[in-house]
């Protein structure tokens, strides 16, 4: 524990930071959401002099939107940051930050409570900075389930441009994949399971649904890859059906995910699996359905859009070095943003261990991304 704690250097906000419970609720039954910790956020600013104000998604399910104005005349850049966290099963003292190595460890110290802090404090830099144009925050909440906080506060928030805070390795992120998730139900006939002549096997049926995604994520391997993200993915996440062993099945249900790549549409890939359930559909046994239940679009900007190139150059001299462009497999809020007609790039700390009982963050590359940020504050609103 660090004891004491007075907020005002990033290792102390950041420990302040995880010692808030900001479990998502949505995830974990019971979890306490982030009223707590956007209470705290509004607090810390609100006694710096900053502009704050709470977005309600849901009951309990707040957000902060905070800014900085400027004189005029500027352009105006969104600095995203999520307060929630998944659970924390299996990880003893996971709000007790704890120091070592030059390393943060605790619940959300990467994923992302260090972005979140170089956020708050980039923010307090820009008070005195005489910009032009505004600096928003909105450290939003409900990003690891369905991003109900971000989807809200861009109702009523606009920016010329967008940084998302996720952890990086201080790379530049101009690239993400997206996904959908489906849901396909096989049907048979029940039936006591000595008498095939009366019963229709509806799991065996779901056999024929398997084999024909084992041929579709061979197909995607072939398909021409993203630079940066590589090929589409799908996979098989959950399957049941049947009742007991001396029954025919009726039904089964598989829950499946496909990733995707940028340019593929959700509209376009539910017509992949209609497809190919029509084609099973030949066969006169065999019954079936298919429902879109969520999809997230992939994410990419430019590599050449201005704040890519301000974000670039500004890193480059805290850095001493050209970061490197990246893609990144998994999801994350930059693409509602950018979906929202705001270009968008993702960049944040170093660590390692998201979601994991081992979570870290390296405190010199938070207070490298708390400068970076501030100088592209500097450099795109000045």
């Amino acid at each position: 524990m660090l004891e004491n704690l007075t907020e005002s250097t990033l290792t102390e906000l950041l420990a302040a930071l995880i010692q808030i419970d900001s479990t998502n609720p949505s995830l974990i039954a019971g979890g306490v959401g982030e009223a707590p910790i956007a209470q705290f956020v509004e607090d810390w600013l609100t006694r710096r002099g900053i502009e704050v104000e709470l977005d309600q998604a849901a009951a309990g399910r707040p957000s902060v939107v905070a800014r900085v104005r400027g004189q005029g005349g500027g352009y105006t850049l969104l600095l995203n940051a999520h307060l929630d966290t998944v659970g924390t099963a299996n990880m003893p003292d996971a709000l007790t930050p704890r120091i070592q190595d030059g390393r943060m460890y605790g619940r959300g110290s990467y994923d992302m409570k260090s972005g979140l802090a170089a956020c708050m404090l980039a923010l307090l830099d820009a008070q005195s900075a005489n910009l032009r144009g505004d600096v928003i925050l909105t450290a939003v909440a409900d990003e690891e389930y369905a991003s109900i906080g971000t989807s809200s506060v861009l109702r009523r928030v606009s920016a010329d441009a967008a940084i998302v805070t996720e952890p990086t390795s201080l790379k530049l992120c101009v690239a993400h994949k997206g996904f959908t998730w489906h849901q396909i139900k096989t049907f048979g006939v029940a039936a006591h399971g000595s008498r095939p002549d009366l019963g229709s096997d509806a799991v065996a049926q779901m056999g024929r649904v398997l084999s024909k995604l084992e041929a579709l994520q061979t197909e995607l391997e072939c398909r021409p890859a993203h630079p940066l993200l590589g090929h589409a993915s799908v996979h098989a996440s959950t399957i049941a059906g049947g009742q007991e062993l001396s029954s025919y099945p009726a039904e089964c249900t598989l829950n499946l995910e496909r990733r995707t790549l940028p340019g593929e549409a959700a509209e376009a890939v539910s017509a992949e699996w209609e497809g190919i359930l029509a084609e099973l559909s030949n066969s006169p046994d065999f019954k079936a359905e298919h429902q879109l239940l969520l999809s997230r679009s992939a994410f990419s900007v430019p590599g050449d859009a201005p704040i890519v190139q301000i974000l670039e150059v500004q890193a480059a001299q805290v850095l001493g070095h050209l970061p490197e462009q990246i893609g990144l497999s998994f999801w994350m809020d930059s693409a509602l943003i950018a979906g929202a007609g705001i270009p968008t790039v993702i960049f944040g700390p170093h660590g390692g261990g998201a979601h994991s009982a081992d979570e870290w963050v390296d405190l010199e590359s938070v207070e490298q991304c708390r400068a970076i940020l501030s100088r592209v504050v500097r450099a795109f609103c000045g």
